[in-house]
């Protein structure tokens, strides 16, 4: 199983669609006893939220989020956790909207030094 998510800062590899998260928001990820959960921004999202379940390296969870044209919009999400040869940790993502039409698959990595 790869490491703990607690206390990590992650960020998407690529820009999603124009609204919705890219390579300027940021993921502040905490973990204890197979839950997850994570505040996040940037870029296109003013506040953000994701709670779920880790099992292995199985995250499950959903989202919410306020987007700076004042929309909200909430998903699930499935992740797979992968550790990368410098030792960081990788989300591989599959997602699908449930307040809009949508679905879609991103990459999410811890970033170095927590920057």
């Amino acid at each position: 199983m790869a490491r703990s998510l607690d206390g990590l800062l992650l960020a998407p590899v690529a820009d999603q669609a124009p609204g919705q998260v890219g390579t300027r928001t940021r993921f502040a990820y905490h973990e204890k006893d197979g839950r997850i959960w994570a505040d996040y921004e940037g870029g296109d999202v003013v506040q953000g939220h994701l709670v779920g379940t880790r099992a292995g390296d199985r995250l499950d969870f959903r989202y919410v989020q306020l987007k700076t044209d004042g929309t909200t919009s909430s998903g699930h999400c499935v992740s797979v956790v992968s550790e990368l040869p410098d030792g960081r940790v990788r989300l591989d993502e599959t997602w699908q909207w449930e307040s809009q039409d949508g679905s879609g698959t991103s990459v999410v990595e811890e970033l170095p030094d927590g920057s």
